[in-house]
């Protein structure tokens, strides 16, 4: 006993509790693979407790600030019986349990949990005398022990640390529902979606979310309350979350969008997919809604906007553009640029479109004028790209522009090339220093005083690569060294490194590395 008493820092005169569960953070990241209880932005773990002596419950019950910690009890229990009843029912996130009670043993309640892959935590309540089961309990598996009678002044410190394990189980498991839902292995996103009934046919349907305020609760919001709708939520930025809804009965779906209400919801978009019943197209569904939440890249104002591609309007915009260029009518580009926005907000076209004209012009212009724009920074690219690289869809139009008159004009300069150099280089120098915040490339060009354009030629010509592909460099070489050296979150080393969007940054991480962030840190 002594023995264990000077190893536990928490110790002082008396043994509290364990710190098993906190060095073996590998192995308990294993049992995250169970049902999947929905992500909350502000969590309230449930909590029950278990104890065959009413004393016991009550010391329990009123040793901890469980509010103040995100807990809530929802059930006590003097028989192990009756409990399980309600463990089975309710799949609570924590449950304190005397080790031996007259029914079933706290070790035989672990072991029923275990065997029904219940994602259920264990703390087990032990007397001196019954230390040896304690440790039998976290060998099983419980979370932690604590001995009776309770030190209440190491209460707080425990359910503190209590809360911060959950904070970070929590996070792991977003981390791997985001990886799953986003793979190609329709098992592994099969794994982490509730089906009740394997045999059913399930039809789908994805949100994508941004918010302004704090996350509400989806099924309120959504009006599903006694409606057969599972809701899985995920969170794939600060402000931002996917829900994956899944039903048996397609109307069910259909129906909704007929009753959602954005006011005073703190919603600012919400991007909403096709219904699909093929569980691998729940990565097409996902690119669907984000592509329609997508909208605001176009106009502030948002709204439930519903995936609804509309390609075939943008033919004239294309055509228009051949037009320019092979009749070498430079002269109409400032007046093309200013109908193509007003055509687009005309016309309630959507990031589907905003991509189509992007890609569709970078292979006219390159054709066209392959060495003329060779070094500039036109190349194919895809929503989250263009998101990334452009403030919204009138910077984009205001690029085209650019290198619409860079062709009319040439390569003259107003400035001497040393000023431009030096200009280039103080350029560099801020944003090896400042990559983590947002940076636009028509920003940083006026900040530095050099043609857009021209700053595109400048990154390939001393650096050899684009604009984009710098500043990712850096944010990718910075998450890879918080992943290797410190044990923040992938949602904290996002942001760390500079991306907002969880999502986008698990899509550039996997290109860059080969790997998500995930698999990255566990290799």
């Amino acid at each position: 006993m002594s023995k264990h008493r000077a190893s536990n820092p928490w110790h002082k005169d008396k043994p509290v509790c364990g710190l098993s569960f906190f060095r073996c953070c590998s192995r308990i990241i294993l049992l995250l693979f169970g049902r999947i209880h929905m992500f909350r932005r502000i969590p309230m773990y449930k909590v029950m407790i278990v104890d065959d002596e009413p004393w016991a419950i009550k010391g329990i019950r009123n040793a901890f600030d469980w509010d103040k910690y995100g807990f809530e009890i929802i059930g006590q229990f003097k028989s192990a019986y009756t409990a399980w009843d309600a463990i089975k029912a309710n799949e609570p996130d924590l449950v304190f349990t005397d080790i031996r009670m007259p029914e079933i043993s706290g070790l035989d309640l672990m072991k029923r949990a275990k065997v029904e892959g219940m994602d259920i935590e264990f703390v087990i309540v032990s007397g001196y005398a019954e230390f040896e089961y304690a440790q039998e309990a976290l060998r099983y598996g419980a979370l932690d022990y604590f001995l009776k009678p309770l030190d209440i002044d190491k209460a707080d410190p425990f359910i503190a640390k209590l809360a911060m394990h959950f904070s970070r189980r929590s996070t792991a498991r977003n981390q791997l529902l985001l990886d799953a839902l986003t793979s190609a292995n329709e098992g592994e996103i099969k794994s982490f979606l509730p089906f009740p009934d394997d045999a059913a046919v399930y039809n789908y349907q994805v949100l994508s979310i941004y918010f302004e305020g704090e996350h509400k609760n989806m099924r309120n919001l959504l009006s599903l309350e006694g409606k057969p709708v599972h809701v899985v939520e995920v969170e794939a930025g600060a402000r931002k979350m996917l829900v994956v809804l899944m039903t048996e009965h397609r109307d069910c779906l259909e129906g909704l969008s007929d009753k959602w209400v954005l006011n005073k919801t703190g919603i600012h978009v919400m991007g909403v997919s096709s219904i699909s019943n093929q569980l691998k197209h729940m990565s097409k569904l996902i690119k669907e809604a984000d592509l329609s939440a997508s909208q605001v890249f176009l106009e502030e104002a948002g709204g439930v906007v519903h995936y609804e591609p509309k390609l075939h309007l943008v033919k004239p915009c294309i055509d228009e553009i051949h037009h320019i260029l092979q009749g070498n009518q430079f002269d109409d580009a400032e007046a093309y640029i200013k109908g193509l926005q007003a055509y687009f907000r005309d016309h309630h076209l959507g990031m589907s479109e905003v991509v189509y004209l992007w890609n569709q012009a970078v292979g006219i212009l390159i054709k066209a004028y392959s060495e003329e724009l060779k070094d500039m920074e036109l190349e194919f690219l895809n929503y989250s790209e263009i998101k990334e690289r452009f403030e919204h869809f009138e910077s984009l139009c205001s690029f085209l522009h650019e290198v619409l008159d860079s062709i009319r004009i040439g390569n003259g300069r107003s400035v001497q090339e040393g000023d431009i150099q030096s200009c280039f280089n103080r350029m560099i120098h801020y944003i090896n220093h400042h990559f983590e915040q947002k940076l636009y490339l028509k920003d940083l060009s006026a900040q530095f005083f050099i043609n857009q354009v021209y700053c595109c030629q400048l990154f390939r010509k001393n650096l050899g690569k684009t604009f984009s592909e710098y500043v990712s460099e850096l944010r990718i070489k910075k998450a890879r060294e918080l992943l290797k050296r410190t044990d923040l979150s992938i949602e904290e080393v996002a942001i760390k490194a500079g991306y907002v969007d969880y999502y986008y940054f698990n899509k550039v991480f996997k290109k860059h590395c080969g790997m998500t962030p995930t698999k990255f840190r566990k290799s």
